[in-house]
C-alpha cells in the first residue's frame, strides 16, 4: 500500500498542532481562567501548586519549567506566562504527535487519533489548565503503543510503565479508562511475549499503574462526592451541547457511527463525505454565526462544561481502536468496511479536513483572547486601588467570553507592570461560585514580579 496519503495526513496534523502550540504560548492562553490563580500560587508560594492529590502528577510535569525559570531569577510575568502556557500546551501536543507517529503506517487507526484531536482535543483545550488535557492524550498514546507494541519490545512496555505512572495521579477520567487501557495492555502482553518473563511482569506492571489510576479516582470521586465544586461539575455535565465545537463534530460522528453500524455499505459510499464536509463547513464557520444567530457563539467555558461528555467520546474511540486490531476473526461488516483501503483513506482524508477546520474557531477565540488581555492590561496599569469589574469594559462583547470573578484579581496581578497597584474585583460574596481551593481567591502578592512589555 503506497504511504504517501497517510504520511501527508499525519504530517499536516502534526504540523497544526505544534504550530497551534506555539501561537496558544504566545499569546499566554494558559492564563485563562483558573491558569491565572495558579500561575500566582506557583510565584506566590514558590512550590508546585498541587493542592488536588489526585492529579498531581500532571501538575508537577506542566509546572516543573515555569518553576525553574523562576528559580532561576527570571521575574517577567509575561515571559513566565508564556512559559507556563508552553508546557501546559507541549504535555498534550507531544503526546497526540506520538499517538500519532506510532499509527502513521495504519490508515485505520490513524483516522481514529486524527478524529480524537479533532473532536476531544481541539474543542476542549481552550481550559489548557485542565488536567484532563494530559491524561486524554496520555490515555490516546497508551492505546496506540498497546495497540502497536513489537514482539517482545522492551522500549514499548517501558513507555507504558511510564505513561502509567503519569495516569496514576491524573484525572477522575481514569475511573474509567484505566480498566480499558489495563485490559488491552494484558491482551497485547499475551499477544506479544510468549513466554518470556520478564517482559511479561513488565506488563504486569503497566497494566496495575492503570489499575492503580483507576483505584485512585474512584477515592477520589467517593472523597468529593459532596464538595460544592463538585456537585456543580455534575449539574453541568449534561451541558455539553452548550460548546459549539465539541457538539458539530460530535453530531457528524454520532450521524456516520449510527448510519454505518446499520449499513456499512453506507460507509463506501458518498454518505461519510457529505457529513463530514457539512460539519467541516460548519465548523469552520463557527466564530460568524453570532453575526446570523447572536446566542449561537463560540463559548470558551464551555469547553470545561463539555470535558466529561469529551471523556466518553475518547473512550468509545479508543474502544474502536482496539477493535480494529484486534476483531480479526469473522468481524462485524462495519468493521471490515473501515478496514477496507479506499474507505480508510477517505476516513482519513475527511478528519484530516475536519481537525483543520476545528482549528479556525481556536486560532479565532485564541485573537479574541489576546485583545481581551491588551484591554485588560492597560486598564490595571492606569488605575489604582480596588476597580469593580461591574463597572468596566470587561462585561461587554467579546471581553465577557473569558471573565472568570474569583480568579480576575490574579489575572490582573499578573498582566499587571506594578503587580499590587490594582486589582479588579467582582462584587460578590464567594458563597455562590467560590474558588474550589481557598488560595485562589486572594489578592496576590508577586513581590518582585512585573509584566514588561
Amino acid at each position: 500500500m503506497p504511504r504517501a496519503p497517510q504520511i501527508t495526513a499525519y504530517r499536516a496534523v502534526v504540523l497544526l498542532l505544534w504550530a497551534l502550540a506555539i501561537y496558544n504560548a504566545f499569546e499566554c492562553r494558559g492564563l485563562f481562567w483558573d491558569g491565572s490563580a495558579f500561575l500566582v500560587n506557583l510565584l506566590d508560594g514558590e512550590r508546585f501548586h498541587d493542592f488536588y492529590a489526585a492529579r498531581a502528577h500532571v501538575d508537577w510535569l506542566t509546572q516543573a519549567p515555569m518553576l525553574l525559570l523562576a528559580d532561576a531569577g527570571l521575574r517577567d510575568t509575561r515571559l513566565l506566562a508564556m512559559a507556563y502556557s508552553a508546557s501546559l500546551f507541549a504535555v498534550p501536543v507531544a503526546l497526540y504527535h506520538f499517538a500519532l507517529a506510532r499509527v502513521r503506517h495504519d490508515v485505520p487507526l490513524l483516522a481514529v487519533v486524527v478524529a480524537i484531536v479533532a473532536g476531544v482535543y481541539l474543542p476542549t483545550s481552550f481550559f489548557i489548565v485542565g488536567e484532563y488535557n494530559v491524561t486524554f492524550a496520555a490515555a490516546t498514546a497508551a492505546m496506540a503503543v498497546a495497540l502497536t507494541a513489537g514482539v517482545r519490545s522492551v522500549r514499548d512496555v517501558v513507555i507504558l510503565c511510564a505513561l502509567g505512572v503519569l495516569c496514576l495521579r491524573s484525572y477522575e477520567a481514569m475511573i474509567y479508562f484505566g480498566p480499558l487501557l489495563a485490559a488491552a495492555i494484558v491482551w497485547t502482553s499475551r499477544r506479544t511475549t510468549d513466554s518470556d518473563f520478564a517482559m511479561r511482569v513488565l506488563y504486569a506492571l503497566a497494566s496495575l499503574a492503570f489499575i492503580g489510576a483507576a483505584v485512585v479516582s474512584a477515592a477520589t470521586i467517593a472523597d468529593y462526592w459532596d464538595h460544592p465544586h463538585f456537585l456543580q461539575v455534575r449539574s453541568t455535565s449534561v451541558q455539553f451541547w452548550r460548546n459549539m465545537q465539541f457538539a458539530i463534530p460530535l453530531a457528524g460522528f454520532a450521524i456516520c457511527g449510527v448510519a454505518g453500524l446499520r449499513n456499512p455499505a453506507w460507509l463506501r459510499k458518498r454518505g461519510p463525505t457529505i457529513v463530514l464536509g457539512v460539519v467541516s463547513v460548519l465548523l469552520a464557520l463557527s466564530p460568524w454565526w453570532r453575526d446570523v444567530h447572536p446566542p449561537s457563539i463560540l463559548y470558551p467555558p464551555s469547553h470545561y462544561v463539555a470535558r466529561q461528555a469529551a471523556g466518553v467520546l475518547l473512550a468509545a474511540l479508543l474502544g474502536g481502536m482496539w477493535l480494529l486490531v484486534a476483531w480479526r476473526r469473522n468481524p462485524p461488516a462495519v468493521l471490515a468496511a473501515l478496514r477496507e483501503v479506499p474507505v480508510a483513506r477517505r476516513m482519513l482524508a475527511l478528519v484530516t479536513a475536519l481537525t483543520f477546520a476545528a482549528a479556525v474557531p481556536d486560532v479565532a477565540l485564541t485573537r479574541l483572547w489576546a485583545d481581551y488581555l491588551g484591554s485588560l492590561r492597560h486598564l490595571v496599569n492606569d488605575r489604582t486601588g480596588i476597580v469593580r469589574a461591574e463597572t468596566l469594559p470587561p462585561y461587554v462583547w467579546p471581553n465577557k467570553l473569558f471573565f472568570q470573578d474569583w480568579s480576575f484579581p490574579a489575572l490582573t496581578a499578573v498582566i499587571s507592570r506594578t503587580p499590587g497597584k490594582a486589582y479588579v474585583v467582582v462584587d460578590q460574596d464567594y458563597l455562590s461560585n467560590p474558588p474550589f481551593e481557598p488560595s485562589c481567591g486572594l489578592l496576590p502578592r508577586l513581590s518582585g514580579f512585573s509584566w514588561r512589555d
